[in-house]
């Protein structure tokens, strides 16, 4: 996967959020993002030009928000992580907000070696 730049932690939750949206309807805008994460829309509007700036969003006229390849590989690989950790924590007994919370706090941080090897043992 080619990146064209770094992401933050805040640049993949907003790849990611579009990601979910997008399996529930095929026109997501960013008052949809700033529904969904509870964020204003000056903040959304900033983060959605970084992001299209960056190469992960394109936006249409009638604004339509759509991940680039790039921007899907990143959100799949977010929201991959953030089901199997929070997966694992609530087979451990982790109740399921908390679980959630620290998925998502994990996910950002985790290497993609220590993950892989996560998941490897996990699905056994």
């Amino acid at each position: 996967m080619c990146v064209k730049m770094n992401l933050q932690e805040s640049g993949e939750m907003y790849l990611e959020t579009i990601l979910i949206l997008s399996h529930n309807s095929s026109f997501v805008r960013s008052i949809d993002v700033c529904e969904y994460m509870n964020y204003s829309k000056p903040s959304v509007s900033r983060a959605m030009k970084i992001l299209k700036d960056g190469g992960y969003i394109t936006i249409e006229k009638n604004g339509k928000i759509n991940l680039t390849d790039s921007g899907r590989a990143v959100a799949e690989k977010i929201y991959e992580r953030h089901s199997v950790l929070t997966s694992l924590l609530k087979d451990i007994g982790v109740s399921d907000e908390i679980a959630a919370l620290d998925a998502c706090k994990i996910e950002h941080v985790i290497s993609n070696e220590t993950f892989e090897k996560i998941k490897e043992k996990y699905k056994k």
